[in-house]
């Protein structure tokens, strides 16, 4: 699939055009493909992505967003509301997690660019503090099932990553295994509420327990959970305590852009007391251009995303996110239990509002190529090879559920037909087709540079 694929239907640019076009032009353009793309996710078939899929909540965040689209929230000065909004964003969010029940800090946090921002945030805040320590040689603990972007964050600021296992049939941390494997390097270690692979929670209070016998901090990455699990706790749904109420949790991410229905772009980055956040702050007070300080890793910001971040949480409130919640529970329970019916499928451990499962039967690929085309796009996920489907708000569209039962019902019989034949589609983060092997590691870059690289090398233009 080209990922340019409007070039027999659009001017190319390869260069600033030598005048400009009509702003009416520009924006039927631009309508034309934004209309197009929005009607692959609108049916309800796309694994997460669209987390909200509401256009009338799109337009009030567009107008909000308008009236901050051109400020820079690093001047403070210009923009004074930008420090309620921010302020504001991450009270609500520390409140949501409960650091009301924080006796031994002053709970604090920052506004980020998105998951990957505030993990990397956590990670620099605790390789910061072990250097107060001694700590020369710093690593990290994850679980293997833990987001990427810890490994990334560990890359970025010279941090050895160590793996956990996780438990074969909950797909859970080994604790006892992370236990064994702290020494007097060990800046910090994670679990995730939950993690994006099976919707699985880690076991969170144990860990809670683990960083206070050892005094080695905690990060919880409810990037993905943060803002749907604590309404399921409130629906009376079984899911575990996993915020600052467990004395062990120093950190917690959690995307304001995911089921907080903001804007993409944003994510909380919340800390058991503020020493941890005052210890990534960057400073530079001999410049000759003047004094430098960032409170985090970006410079310039947008005023337009933390305006709009702002205003879907004020205007949903509680009872907006507790709506949404029961409705997406109840759907992805619903879509379970279409799995559940079919003996050649298995539920990967015991999920929540996203849930992974996968065949002994046959190669649950077959599953994706027979799907695929019915508009259905779910995540491709290897050892196991397994599907997911992370439930947002569009698949609480009347008949969504009925349609994923019917359509997975003739998947299984046409996967049955193919058995452990290789299957067209593969397993990349992100949904993208491809097979992986030993040379996964070139065809990710291969991969990633053709989608940077493919407008500038289509053919020369007339």
């Amino acid at each position: 699939m080209s990922s340019y694929p409007y070039k027999d239907r659009f001017p190319i640019n390869r260069g600033l055009p030598p005048k400009g076009r009509p702003r009416e032009e520009i924006l039927a353009e631009m309508a034309a493909l934004a209309h197009e793309e929005d009607a692959s996710w609108e049916g309800g078939r796309v694994s997460g992505t669209m987390y909200c899929g509401d256009h009338d909540h799109y337009d009030f965040l567009n107008d909000v967003f308008g009236l901050y689209a051109h400020v820079n929230i690093l001047q403070r000065d210009i923009t004074p509301s930008a420090t309620r909004y921010e302020g504001e964003v991450i009270a609500m969010a520390l409140d949501l997690f409960h650091a009301d029940a924080v006796t031994d800090g002053e709970p604090a946090g920052l506004v980020t660019s998105g998951g990957t921002g505030s993990i990397c945030h956590a990670v620099l805040a605790y390789r910061e503090m072990a250097r107060e320590r001694g700590v020369v040689q710093p690593n990290f603990i994850k679980p293997e099932t833990g987001h990427p972007a810890f490994d990334k964050a560990c890359h970025l600021f010279g941090v050895e990553m160590r793996h956990a296992p996780v438990d074969p049939v909950t797909h859970q941390a080994d604790v006892a295994w992370i236990k064994d494997n702290i020494d007097d390097q060990t800046i910090g270690f994670m679990g995730s509420a939950c993690n994006y692979g099976y919707g699985i929670i880690d076991p969170i209070e144990e860990m809670s327990n683990l960083a206070v016998q050892t005094g080695i901090p905690l990060h919880i990455d409810a990037c993905l959970g943060g803002f749907i699990l604590p309404f399921g706790q409130e629906l009376g749904y079984d899911i575990p305590v996993f915020d600052f109420r467990l004395p062990g949790v120093t950190s917690m991410s959690a995307d304001t852009h995911k089921y907080g229905y903001a804007f993409k772009g944003t994510s909380t980055c919340l800390f058991r007391d503020k020493k941890w956040r005052n210890s990534q702050y960057f400073f530079l007070t001999d410049w000759s251009g003047g004094k430098y300080t960032s409170p985090g890793m970006d410079g310039s910001r947008s005023g337009g995303l933390l305006a709009a971040t702002w205003a879907s949480m004020v205007q949903l409130g509680r009872e907006g996110y507790m709506g949404y919640a029961k409705k997406i529970f109840e759907t992805s329970f619903a879509m379970q239990d279409a799995v559940r019916s079919h003996p050649e499928l298995q539920l990967m451990g015991n999920p929540t509002f996203l849930f992974s499962f996968t065949s002994d039967e046959f190669d649950i690929y077959h599953v994706n190529d027979f799907m695929r085309p019915k508009g259905w796009r779910f995540n491709g996920q290897q050892y196991p090879n397994a599907l997911h489907m992370a439930v947002t708000r569009p698949q609480t569209q009347d008949g969504v559920v009925e349609a994923f039962a019917n359509d997975l019902a003739g998947a299984v019989e046409y996967a049955k037909e193919k058995g452990h034949e290789p299957a067209a589609s593969g397993a990349i983060y992100g949904g993208v087709a491809g097979g992986m092997n030993d040379e996964a590691d070139e065809f990710i870059k291969m991969v990633m540079a053709s989608m940077l690289d493919e407008q500038q090398s289509l053919p020369p233009l007339d």
